[in-house]
């Protein structure tokens, strides 16, 4: 997850216009190891990639370690803890890697040590690079970098079973205005993956930050055993109380409502903010009135886009703030899961250790005890 700060300025054209005022054993590998299972969606179509319904993302262990040590990174995570995943119903992880943590060949023996680590404890584990400084829309050196991430890295997860290690080109690409720039340098990455793991399933996903909008202004590849991401956040005021503009009241903001069923009553608990940038944007959050229908439209686009391209699909990344209000924040992650599964798409909370998901601390107790509110909210289990 990476907050977007450019969206303040769409907020307030929109505010300007005056909106705010009106409105187990897991399959065999290789390519057949990764087909559509029968898990179909409204429109009747097979969307869901087997053996990855039910994610979620480990954000720290290779992307904020305390110690880039490989004894200290290695110990991240116990054997208990990952158990405890698949027990809770799990079926896949999403590892976010920064590429200069695994720089070094000992750093990506351990990511390999744990890649394997998390398969036998009956998980597939996708493997994807959150760099947090690059700028690859703009620096030729980025964009190598990225290239030469997978160079690096490709041939050590070759010894790995291709059917339950999934590549993912990049974590939430900018390229803001630009999908064909964003779609030259996929294909590039894809490539090159492709050299080295042939048979390896590759997750693609969008510019806009890997939004449905970035995905929906995406060319598919043409490569069969490719699965497309989209990341949702939406509305980014409620979930991340608008973590991407500063300066706001926080705890104003983590009073919203979900679902906004009295529109009214949301503007009233607006106009109780004595801060003027925070009260508008409460204001327009309680003017677009957003509910399941709302969140399942939006989830509809990236269906029909699947639909239509004959692509398997994969939310690979929501979550909600553990500041938000417990019922608003509990109400939004029901709402969302059920969408998922009614539409048949495979998702991944973020995160495991992050407070937009289960909250675990960095780096985890042996066996952190996980949050039985969030599970169910997902449809989990809780017995463990």
């Amino acid at each position: 997850m990476i907050c977007r700060p450019w969206v303040a300025l769409a907020l307030w054209i929109a505010i300007a216009t005056g909106l705010n005022a009106t409105a187990g054993e897991v399959p065999p590998s290789g390519r057949a190891g990764m087909q559509a299972q029968h898990s179909a969606d409204a429109g009747g179509s097979n969307i869901m990639p087997a053996g990855l319904r039910r994610g979620i993302n480990i954000t720290g262990w290779f992307r904020f370690p305390s110690s880039r040590n490989p004894a200290a990174l290695a110990g991240y995570m116990t054997d208990a803890a990952l158990d405890d995943l698949r027990t809770a119903g799990f079926d896949f992880v999403r590892l976010a890697v920064d590429p200069e943590v695994i720089d070094g060949a000992a750093q990506r023996g351990v990511l390999v040590t744990a890649v394997r680590r998390i398969q036998r404890a009956g998980l597939r584990v996708i493997v994807s690079p959150h760099p947090h400084d690059w700028r690859l829309e703009a620096s030729s050196a980025d964009r190598d970098r990225l290239i030469a991430f997978w160079r690096r890295l490709a041939p050590d997860l070759v010894p790995l079973d291709s059917g339950r290690t999934i590549p993912e080109v990049l974590n939430e690409p900018v390229f803001p205005g630009d999908p064909a720039g964003w779609a030259v340098l996929q294909h590039q990455v894809l490539q090159e993956i492709r050299k080295v793991l042939p048979t390896a399933t590759v997750i693609l996903t969008g510019q806009d930050w890997g939004s449905i909008g970035g995905l929906l202004a995406l060319t598919p590849e043409d490569d069969e055993n490719v699965i497309y991401s989209f990341h949702l956040y939406d509305p980014a005021e409620l979930t991340s109380l608008a973590a991407y503009r500063p300066g706001l009241d926080r705890a104003a903001l983590a009073r919203l409502p979900f679902p906004v069923d009295d529109r009214l009553g949301c503007a009233a608990t607006a106009h109780t903010v004595s801060d003027s940038a925070t009260r508008e944007l409460m204001l327009y959050y309680c003017a677009l009135g957003w509910d399941a229908s709302r969140i399942g439209a939006s989830i509809d686009r990236a269906a029909a886009w699947a639909r239509q391209n004959h692509a398997h699909l994969l939310a690979g990344e929501f979550g909600a703030s553990a500041e938000l209000n417990p019922a608003a924040r509990i109400a939004w992650l029901k709402t969302v899961h059920a969408a998922f599964e009614t539409r048949g798409i495979g998702w991944a909370l973020w995160g495991y250790d992050d407070v937009m998901g289960l909250g675990v601390g960095r780096p985890p107790e042996p066996r952190p005890r996980l949050n039985r509110t969030v599970l169910t909210a997902l449809g989990m289990t809780t017995r463990m």
